[in-house]
Formats: structure tokens, sequence, C-alpha cells
């Protein structure tokens, strides 16, 4: 299809509601979405002088074709676009990964003996549901922790009661045998209501009512059901404790934040019922790269609780959503009364935001450890390392390096190691520049790289330990630089190769184009992880040098304040930001200090 007929298209579009699925040469959907005016929305991807993403601009690049849907509100076009995008998996929207179905806890409350089970569809059969959750890992650790506190059944036999002897579950306390008539249906009812309490956040009430029948268990002296309903109440106590937050927020939320990494997002969400987390669950978003974040958060919560049984009159994020009063008005449809979006600035729920955050960020990086952990992945990335860069055997270990500096100013280097795939922490090294001045990055990597291998030279030990491949940050100039001082010092027999940010491609030595890996290949995540490493380890010791420089120029400026004095008013005080805002008392009192050298470091701080 011609430009011009995608013009034609747009200009017959109605301009109410709908949903618009752009299509390629192939006729595969590559990206649904809505739109409160679908001539205006889809015409805004086609205007001249429109300012695109990356990302956008290469899928505007790719429409052949495109289909659109008349919706009666923008509700109903948001509730359509979200059941296509799950049908048709656009590679340009941003999507839950695998867009499973997933897991729920289900209570049959129509049942005459309800089972506490795990299902993964949504029925309106009088049941009970509680979730979704991430995995099916997750689901039967909360199970799990139900078993152990609440003794209901967990078989599908039919319940007569009249069975000749009950199962393993009951000897071990985790039932309560209906099955051979040892208790009521208004008991084991009783149960299973303290179950749904349990899930919704309601402990408290349990413990209440637990106690009341352990008071009636003793008063009775059925000394055999009071110990059990007080193993009960010890158990329900236990959970709580574990569950309380440090910041305290009343009422029911859920609580969401992100972290972005390339082309996917770490999702996080806390359940919060009752100033207590009953439960929080983790979800990868693709497709993220290049989109902002308030777009990251509107796609997951549309996809998420387009299938949550339960929404909460609250939810707190960590950005502002694009259109949070048409969310709003749809969550309300489903919950059946007033829900609320906030992202809040300040106090307790932006504390708790932040507790959500750092939650999802260190979740992404145990995932990292993770995926990089199992032997298969680790042996095909390496492998896929060797064919893809030409190398002569395969890198067990691999160095990284990288120069972090603010114009030429605190420069200094890192070198990182990675042996069969996974960090080697004890092998780090860091380099103070010396020899270079001004902004010349070349130079300064050069220096590194002769200092690291003539170190290696006449070492033993961690030093002497020569890597299979050394991986520059950076392209072809930065890896000039690198094959130079290698050549310099002997050791231009070692493979190098640059890996470029902006568009992750790695330079190799007499190859005029880089090698372009699949963003989702092993072997490139392996070289990126190495190389965000070694960023990181730069940029740290970078932190810490001009973090001294600018307590030691500030106090140099003191006339009588030498390297002593110096050295002792920093570790008494802290920071030089703490000897200035000391009281002159204070100040004079210092070991050292005299109340005119008190006065004059006053003045000129």
């Amino acid at each position: 299809m011609t430009a011009g007929y995608i013009t034609e298209q747009i200009k017959g579009l109605p301009a109410g509601p709908g949903v618009y699925l752009f299509k390629d040469a192939d006729g595969a959907i590559i990206y649904v979405g809505k739109a409160a005016n679908l001539r205006h929305r889809v015409g805004s991807y086609f205007g001249a002088g429109q300012k695109l993403t990356p990302k956008i601009g290469r899928m505007v690049a790719k429409i052949a074709d495109l289909e659109y849907f008349i919706t009666a509100s923008e509700q109903e076009a948001l509730i359509l676009e979200l059941n296509l995008i799950k049908r048709h998996h656009p590679r340009y929207n941003v999507r839950l990964k695998d867009d499973k179905t997933y897991p729920y806890l289900k209570i049959d409350l129509g049942e005459d003996w309800p089972r506490v089970h795990i299902t993964r569809t949504l029925k309106e059969n009088g049941g009970r549901y509680f979730g979704p959750f991430a995995s099916a890992k997750s689901i039967r650790r909360t199970l799990k922790l139900l078993k152990g506190i609440f003794p209901f059944r967990s078989c599908s036999r039919p319940i007569t009661g009249t069975d000749t002897r009950a199962c393993l579950e009951y000897d071990i306390g985790h039932c309560l045998a209906p099955c051979i008539g040892l208790v009521g249906r208004r008991e084991y009812a009783e149960v299973i209501r303290q179950v749904v309490l349990f899930l919704e956040g309601r402990q408290e009430k349990v413990v209440k009512q637990l106690k009341a029948r352990m008071a009636q268990a003793a008063e009775a002296m059925d000394y055999e059901k009071a110990a059990r309903l007080r193993d009960q109440i010890q158990a329900v106590e236990q959970v709580v404790e574990g569950q309380r937050i440090a910041a305290t927020v009343k009422g029911e939320q859920d609580v969401i934040a992100f972290v972005q990494d390339k082309d996917q997002a770490y999702v996080q969400v806390f359940f919060i019922r009752g100033g207590k987390l009953i439960g929080r669950e983790s979800f990868l978003l693709q497709g993220t790269r290049y989109e902002e974040p308030g777009q990251v958060m509107d796609s997951f919560i549309k996809q998420f609780y387009a299938s949550a049984p339960h929404i909460p009159p609250l939810l707190l994020l960590q950005h502002p959503v694009e259109d949070a009063a048409m969310l709003q008005d749809w969550l309300q449809v489903k919950r059946g009364s007033r829900v609320k979006i906030q992202v809040p600035r300040r106090g307790n729920k932006k504390q708790l935001v932040g507790i959500v955050a750092e939650n999802a960020r260190e979740g992404l990086e145990q995932l990292k450890i993770k995926q990089f952990a199992s032997p298969k992945v680790v042996s095909v990335a390496l492998e896929e390392i060797k064919r893809e860069l030409e190398l002569p055997r395969l890198p067990a270990r691999i160095e990284g390096y990288d120069i972090s500096d603010i114009q030429g100013a605190a420069a200094v280097g890192s070198m990182v190691v990675f042996e069969q795939g996974r960090p080697k922490p004890s092998h780090y090294r860091r380099f103070k520049i010396k020899t270079v001045t001004g902004i010349d990055d070349y130079a300064m990597l050069g220096e590194v790289l002769k200092r690291r291998f003539k170190r290696g030279s006449d070492a033993s030990g961690t030093w002497a330990a020569m890597p299979d491949l050394v991986l520059i940050d950076g392209g072809k100039g930065q890896l000039n630089a690198a094959l130079a001082a290698m050549k310099e010092v002997g050791t231009d027999s070692i493979p190098a190769a640059g890996l470029a940010k902006e568009n992750e491609e790695i330079f190799i030595p007499k190859k005029s184009k880089p090698v372009v890996l699949p963003r989702s290949s092993p072997g490139l995540q392996l070289l990126q992880r190495l190389r965000d490493e070694a960023h990181r380890f730069a940029l740290g010791y970078h932190r810490g040098v001009r973090k001294k420089q600018a307590f030691a120029s500030a106090l140099d400026t003191v006339p009588g304040i030498g390297p002593g004095r110096k050295r002792a008013l920093i570790r008494q005080f802290g920071s030089v930001q703490a000897i200035r805002e000391a009281p002159l008392e204070e100040l004079a009192a210092a070991k050292g200090i005299t109340p005119k050298l008190a006065k004059k470091i006053k003045e000129n701080l």
C-alpha cells in the first residue's frame, strides 16, 4: 500500500471513539490503539513535522494498511483494545510478557464443603476469587501458607461423612475430616469464612473470632480444640506481624511501581489492606523501549485490572497516567463504586511508593542474576559470542573497561571481570588517571589498558590472569584506541571488541561494519551486562574521587588548615557541609583548632 492510500483512509475515518489496527506489508497486525477521535489520533502519526519517538518512527515506516472499529464510548474502545492486544500480541504494543492467563485462588462458596484451589478461569458462579498471581510458584506459596493455618479440605472427593478413615491431611492437623463426620457444616463454613477474611486482609477480625472460640472451648473443657485454636491464633499473628510496613497508611489500596530496562519493564504491585502488606506480585512488560513512564503505567493498569477479580478504592502510582479520568471511570464500573488514582508527592504514601519502586529495582536485579545463573543460558551466550565475534576460543574470561570523568576532571577508569559468564568482583580493578589532562577519553582508555597489561606481565595472582576477550564501552574510535595501547605493550593478540550503547552495535577489529545481534540474544545480553557493570563500577569510583576533591578544595582555601587538620576536621564532622553549619564554639573546641582559626574557617566556608 502507498502513503497516499493511507492518507485517503485517514480522511475517511470517523471523528468518534474507536480502535485502530496498523498492519505491515504482510498483513500482520503490528499495533493496536484506542482513540476518543479516530481521525485525529490516527492522523497524528502521519502529519508533517510530527515529532515521533524512534520506536514509533520505525513502526510508522512499516505501516501498509489500517483497520478500525467504531465503538459507542471511549470505555468500550479501551475494552476492545485490551482484547485485541491479548489476541494478536502486536510487536509495537506494551504488553504483559507471555500474556498468559494468570492463576487465581478460588473458593467455591456455593458448595456444601468448599475447597480453596487454584484456577486460571474466572466464572460468575458464586465463587470468590483472589489474585491474579504472577506465577504458579507464588500462588502455591500462598496456598501452602493458608493450609498451614486453616484446616480446610484440599481433596475433591464427595463428602458423605461416612468414610471409614481420614487421609494424612487430618493426621497432620491440616483438615477437620468432614469425610468421616468429625465436623459439621456450620463449623466448617466458619473455617472458610476465616480464610476469606484472611485473604481480604482482615486478619485482626480472624484473631478476634478465634480467641472467642478458644475461650468457649476452654470453658467447655475441650482443651484439645482450645490448643488447636491457640496454635491457629499464633500462626495468624505471626503473619500479621510480618505484613506490617514501615509507612503507616490506612485503608485498602494497591501500590504500583516499576523499573524500565531496555525493552522491558519490571512491575511490582503491593496489595495493602488495613495497613498491612497482604501480598505482592511482580510482572514483566515487553515492548517498553522509548515509552514514557506514564504510557508504561497506563498499559500495565489496563492489562492487569482487566482480569483482576477485585479492585481497591485507591491506586497509588509511581508515575501519572495519560488519561486518569477515563481509567478511573473504567475501574469504577468494574468495581461498582468509586476508585481514585493518585500519584503521591509527599508523606507516608510517597514513602510507600518509594518502597515498592526499590523492591522493583531489586527484583529486576535478582531476575537478571537468575537468568544468567543457568549454566545452559551461559553456555549458549558464550558460544554465540565466540561465533559472532570470530574468537579463537570460548571467552571464559572477559574483561570490561570504561572511563568516567566530567570535562576531563576527576577522571578514573574501571576494569570488571566476568568468568564463565558471571561477575568476579575480587578481580575488579580501578584506576585514577595520572598522565592525561583535559578531555581525551581515548588517551585515558589507552593509559588504563597499558597500566593493566604492564602490571599483568610483571605480576602473579589476579593481575597475571589474561582475558580471552577485552570489551570496551564505546564504538570504533574507542576500540582503535584500545588496540593501539594493547599493541604498544605487546598484548594485541588478545581479542578485543567495542559495544556502542546507542544502537547496541558490536565493533571488532578489521571489520568495517558492526556486528548486530538481536535484542533477545543471550550473547548480546551478557555483553550488555558486562558493559553496564564496568560503567557502574567506574561511576561509583568517579563519584568518590569527586567527593574527596570537593572536600579538599573547600578546606584548602582556609589559611592555616594543613593536611593533618583537614583530616581531623573531616573525621570529626563528616563533611564540609557539616563543618560549615557547626556553631563557632563547637568548631573552636575541635582538636587542633583555636578560636581564631575557627573564625577563619567560618569566614572562608
